[in-house]
């Protein structure tokens, strides 16, 4: 969760709002940085996710449910005595700053009320959660030690103390007059570290932001800046303080094709060059958001990625080689001619030469032309002839393995770019060892010795057409078999891109005759799935499922067809984009 303390403000609210007054149900831990809150509210149950995972700490209202362990962890049980059966007094942000108090009020002796706080630290490395008692600490997902910080120890029974550099402006708090003129003031080189030294709560968006809208370089120094400046800067700080303490939040994220790049709670008008996308709340935002950061970072996304990479690297080398060694062999005919013009001049080819100009039995015209052949002098001028006869022998030979071996390397090229097409619409752990697990069948990955559980299989995209048609698509190449040949009736319509790695789409026809209009939003999906997802007029084969067919012992994946059409389509990037972010 990329929140900087400014934007994490209005998410605070809406969380203090949905569950001030929710008892706790459940308590979970599904990984060693995470909790699960199951808060009770009259006529919902809602999923409250904190985490203080170093790569992407957030707190969110969530409709997924993580998986939790068998066992739960000792700082999960201790929760459930602390907190279960608690009702949430109340959610509060700690200044700006990206702290945020849980207060939980649970009966203790004598039925009497205490109030417990469960401090959530959204501070990269430094992230944490941490449960405290009248400011004393209980215990924490990240014991810190001495040894570890001299200036801050979390470790129970010390007392809470909040992180330092509490003592800058609140930018909610304070004139934006006033705040600009002290910006102005700090003792920093650039303005851009003056912001973030003279407010609390403000990342590098925020201060990239507020320079913008300025007229100023984030860079700029100090130095260039005088007091007739100060009014600019205001007026920033005004345009975006005002409308948040009013209430008005534009949550925003801002993308580079599929990839997030910032998320805030207003559009930022200095990245206009890339999309930028608005929600109708901060945890909207923040969980649309979590869900495409996440794809990077699911486990051993990357180092599949690499795997593909140098395997389609090494491949498209050897098919270079191939290609460049059949193109040679496929001139072994001018061995062949060179035997058949020796036997043809037999009588005047002289012993001992290295080379000699004979007639040319295949040359055209009415006048036979002369041909330079050389010779081995050790030869006769048979023993010459049969030798070239061999070597033609030897090279037609080498063709056909030759062809052969790159008809191979070229399906494995495409199988290859099959799966990094799987992988890269692979966004859940399930989805990314479906991957792995292929690779590991197919003889390019080894299996770990440590044994894994077995995952839950992951499931085909489904979406209805305009006309409700259902729509399946294969994520990977077992999805692709099993829509194919277990989901789809022999009636339904099958769509792949011609001659272009990609996933399997069915229409399923359920007794409706199937329209073009279905046929065409479909191949859309198709090609949008495919290798030539940036593509335009991408062509997209289609026929009836009945004329699919796998062949014997084919790769996963791997089909035959006939009786197809071919459409010429634009792939459907909204749809597309939809489908990967739910």
């Amino acid at each position: 969760m990329n929140l900087d303390g400014l934007s994490l403000a209005p998410l605070v609210g809406e969380l203090n709002t949905a569950l001030t007054g929710g008892r706790i149900d459940k308590v979970f831990q599904p990984d060693p940085y995470s909790l699960l809150l199951w808060v009770r509210q009259p006529g919902a149950n809602l999923r409250f996710l904190l985490s203080a995972n170093p790569a992407r700490p957030k707190l969110l209202l969530t409709a997924t449910a993580p998986e939790n362990p068998a066992v739960a962890p000792n700082f999960c049980m201790l929760l459930r005595k602390h907190l279960e059966d608690g009702r949430i007094a109340g959610i509060e942000q700690h200044s700006l700053d990206r702290i945020v108090n849980i207060n939980i009020d649970v009966r203790g002796e004598r039925g009497i009320i205490v109030t417990k706080c469960l401090v959530v630290e959204i501070m990269g490395k430094h992230s944490n959660i941490i449960l405290t008692q009248n400011n004393l600490i209980i215990d924490a997902v990240r014991r810190v030690s001495a040894q570890v910080s001299r200036y801050r120890q979390v470790l129970p029974g010390k007392e809470y103390a909040y992180p330092p550099g509490q003592d800058r402006l609140n930018i909610l708090a304070t004139d934006p007059f006033l705040f600009a003129e002290k910006v102005l003031a700090a003792p920093a080189a650039s303005l851009s570290k003056a912001i973030m030294a003279t407010g609390i709560g403000l990342g590098p968006l925020t201060v990239r932001e507020l320079a913008w809208r300025g007229g100023f370089s984030p860079d700029i120094s100090l130095s260039e800046l005088d007091a007739a400046d100060t009014a600019a800067l205001s007026e920033a700080v005004a345009s975006i303080a005002a409308p948040l303490k009013e209430g008005q939040v534009n949550p925003s994220i801002v993308v580079e094709g599929q990839r997030p790049l910032a998320i805030a709670a207003f559009v930022p008008g200095h990245l206009s060059q890339y999309d930028r996308h608005t929600f109708p709340s901060m945890n909207a935002a923040v969980e649309y958001f979590d869900k495409y950061q996440g794809r990077p970072s699911v486990p051993e996304k990357e180092v599949l990625n690499k795997l593909l990479a140098a395997e389609l690297a090494r491949l498209t080398r050897k098919q270079a080689v191939l290609a460049g060694e059949l193109s040679q062999a496929e001139n072994a005919g001018e061995l062949r001619k060179y035997g058949d013009i020796l036997m043809a001049n037999l009588y005047a080819v002289n012993t001992g030469v290295a080379e000699q100009a004979l007639l040319d039995i295949y040359s055209a015209g009415p006048e036979a032309q002369q041909i330079i052949i050389k010779l081995d002098s050790d030869l006769s001028p048979l023993a010459n002839a049969q030798q070239y006869y061999a070597k033609y022998n030897k090279a037609k030979r080498s063709g056909e393995h030759l062809a052969g071996q790159l008809k191979e390397c070229q399906d494995e090229i495409v199988y290859l770019e099959s799966i990094a097409i799987a992988l890269a619409h692979a966004f859940a752990s399930a989805e990314v060892n479906e991957v792995r697990q292929e690779l590991i069948a197919a003889g390019y990955l080894k299996t770990s010795e440590k044994r894994r559980p077995p995952a839950a299989p992951s499931s085909p995209f489904t979406v209805k057409s305009s006309e409700g048609f259902n729509l399946i698509i294969g994520k990977n190449n077992r999805q692709n078999d099993l829509v194919t040949f277990k989901q789809a009736q022999p009636d339904d319509i099958w769509l792949h891109t011609k001659d272009i790695p990609g996933s399997h789409v069915i229409i399923r026809g359920e007794n409706r005759e199937i329209t073009e209009q279905a046929i065409k939003e479909a191949a859309r999906l198709a090609a949008y799935f495919s290798k030539s997802r940036q593509s335009a007029n991408v062509p997209v084969d289609y026929t009836r499922r009945r004329h699919v067919r796998k062949p014997s012992g084919a790769k996963p994946g791997f089909v035959v067809y006939d009786h197809q059409n071919t459409i010429y389509v634009t792939p459907d990037e909204t749809l597309g984009q939809q489908l990967l972010s739910r």
